[in-house]
């Protein structure tokens, strides 16, 4: 192993959007295997914490890999188009206005009924936003266009969050 290695060079696997999960899942266990610090116990604690080190490196990429949005930025970087999210909420006019709309019914939603649609609605629209995504990185291999997307689509799972937090209030 590298530790100069990008994710998917670590787990042997295609830099796509799609991918297969059990593949990965059964590459983070091999992984996990070579590298547990207790399989380097007889070597000292020197090996132990360079294996830690492996292990807490082979984790972290895990959880990016598996993450869709995740695994979208880390794409977008490693092609030259970071997304910035903290520097860069440029949006366009109608996600901005979409926003609004849903954040208003949101607010609005007293009953139960009310944010269950909407919670349907935006789980939807997340859904196709990804479908989306997988194509323009995957096919088209626009990765300054897809930084974009992945900032959308950072709003729209934050709002996810707080539709859930909603319904969560509500009983559900």
């Amino acid at each position: 192993m590298n530790l100069n290695s990008t994710d998917f060079e670590l787990f042997d696997t295609p830099a796509t959007m799609a991918f297969d999960r059990s593949v990965l899942d059964r590459q983070w266990r091999n992984l996990q295997g070579q590298v547990h610090p207790d399989k380097f116990a007889a070597q000292g604690a020197s090996a132990q914490r360079v294996a830690m080190q492996w292990a807490v490196r082979v984790n972290e990429a895990y959880q990016r890999l598996i993450d869709p949005l995740k695994r979208a930025a880390y794409l977008c970087e490693l092609n030259g188009a970071p997304v910035n999210a903290e520097n860069n909420t440029a949006m366009p006019s109608t996600f901005l206005m979409q926003q609004m709309e849903w954040r208003e019914a949101l607010d609005d939603a007293r009953a139960l009924p009310a944010v269950e649609g909407l919670a349907v609605e935006v789980c939807a629209h997340h859904k196709t936003a990804l479908a989306e995504l997988q194509i323009t990185i995957d096919i088209q291999r626009d990765f300054p266009a897809a930084a974009q997307q992945v900032r959308a689509l950072m709003f729209v799972e934050r709002f996810e969050a707080d539709v859930d937090a909603r319904l969560e209030a509500l009983g559900q």
